[in-house]
């Protein structure tokens, strides 16, 4: 019995992810004015604790160096509390969530693994 309570707060939680992808994404879009997001930022995940505490929120960053990432992120961090109250507001949370902004590299981990994977075949012809 208690199962079935828990899939559905699970697929709760699925559905806040996606509510808060949805919003911090048209942030991002036009409401930051922060210079240092003026780049490409591409939010490819949302995860949510059970206890909606904690939202973390991945993102990507297409073609920026290390310098101009690291000003990315400063900004996603300086735009925490701006995100944090909006996303209390839009979406009726009882609660403000701690936002945490993390760096998807899995992209990038993936090219490198591609990358090895051909100089590995090419060697042996």
């Amino acid at each position: 019995m208690n199962t079935g309570a828990n899939r559905t707060g699970g697929h709760r939680v699925e559905r806040i992810a996606e509510e808060i992808r949805i919003e911090v994404s048209l942030m991002l879009a036009g409401e930051l004015k922060d210079p240092r997001l003026a780049g490409t930022v591409t939010i490819t995940e949302v995860r949510v604790t059970p206890d909606l505490r904690t939202v973390r929120v991945y993102v990507s960053l297409a073609d920026e160096d290390e310098t101009e990432r690291a000003s990315t992120l400063a900004g996603l961090q300086a735009a925490k509390g701006y995100v944090r109250h909006e996303l209390v507001e839009r979406l009726q949370l009882r609660r403000a969530p701690e936002v945490l902004f993390i760096l998807d590299q899995s992209e990038e981990i993936g090219d490198r693994i591609d990358q090895l994977l051909r100089n590995a075949k090419s060697p042996g012809k």
